[in-house]
């Protein structure tokens, strides 16, 4: 029985790259002819000519499957519908890019026979990528894992394969806001990394905006620690013992000093100013937190699929047997 293993892509508006992808997975796969290999793209709303490109390799092709989700998502959520659609013995997950070279598929198969449970790719030359986004991208791994119970190493990529004991527990997750990596992280299982060089882009420009990027961060932070939540309160406390001492000062000078050093007015205008952004601030943090758990218990899909597009003579490759 061949070991089955599943590339899995998620798409978005990347027409340009998508048949180049598919020549170079060919291209690897071809040579591992001990595996069954799949391939399964799924389209996160994509608004240029990336599904329907994506549809025709489909048909001419049983090895892949085309998942068009009903709008974008977002990165996290394409992932995860993939991942729950999987059915093999291992996933590789990669960008559609082709700044996750499918030239390093063969090492992570290796690494994966090994006994490793998930093999994840370390991006090793980030020169490449704009200032800011190589500033920020260290800032956001310096602070998530000096307030979070989880470590994701630096660089790390979603370019990692996992096996089917780590798929199986992934698709137990039910949280909207998610950051897949941080999730596999979190997990645990034995793990090891390889290194990459990522090459510019086949064509095209990224999708992922600052904006994007931001976003993802907040919902790792949230996802992944509850100290955002305790600054407010901590803060809080350090300014009301501050303020008693103010205060204390003030009725010192008042009763024995006489130094005119505060004034009514003017200690009343900075407190409150000084409460009130407090005050605000812890808000603000508490808003956030309860609003995602008004999204957990909504109750609504993490995503919807509008249409899977595959050859139907695929069918009788979708049950297993345990390796």
């Amino acid at each position: 029985m061949l070991k089955q293993i599943t590339i899995l892509v998620p798409i978005f508006n990347e027409s340009e790259n998508v048949r180049k992808l598919y020549a170079e997975l060919e291209k690897e796969t071809s040579k591992l002819e001990q595996y069954r290999f799949e391939y399964l793209f799924v389209d996160d709303g994509s608004t240029d000519r990336s599904l329907q490109t994506a549809e025709e390799l489909a048909r001419n092709d049983s090895k892949i499957t085309v998942i068009e989700l009903s709008r974008n998502f977002g990165k996290e959520v394409a992932l995860t519908a993939g991942i729950d659609m999987l059915n093999c013995h291992a996933v590789i997950m990669m960008d559609a890019d082709l700044q996750h070279p499918p030239s390093h598929i063969p090492q992570l198969i290796a690494l994966w026979e090994k006994g490793f449970d998930i093999v994840a790719g370390r991006r090793i030359s980030i020169e490449s990528q704009p200032f800011l986004r190589r500033i920020g991208s260290s800032i956001f791994y310096k602070l998530l894992n000096s307030i979070s119970n989880v470590e994701i190493m630096a660089q790390s990529t979603d370019f990692r394969l996992l096996d089917r004991v780590v798929i199986e527990s992934l698709q137990s997750f039910t949280e909207r806001n998610r950051m897949v990596r941080g999730i596999i992280d979190w997990m645990g299982f034995r793990k090891t990394y390889f290194d990459f060089e990522a090459p510019e882009r086949f064509a095209g420009k990224s999708v992922y905006s600052y904006t994007k990027l931001f976003g993802l961060a907040m919902n790792s932070f949230m996802s992944f620690s509850l100290l955002p939540l305790k600054i407010g309160g901590y803060l809080g406390l350090f300014i009301t013992f501050l303020s008693t001492i103010l205060i204390f000062l003030m009725t010192l000078d008042r009763l024995f000093f006489h130094l005119g050093n505060f004034t009514n007015l003017s200690f009343v205008l900075v407190a409150n100013t000084f409460f009130v952004g407090v005050i605000l601030m812890a808000l603000g943090l508490i808003a956030l937190y309860v609003g995602n758990i008004n999204n957990e218990v909504v109750g609504r899909p993490l995503y919807l699929i509008r249409r899977t597009v595959r050859r139907e003579d695929k069918a009788n490759h979708r049950s297993l047997e345990s390796s």
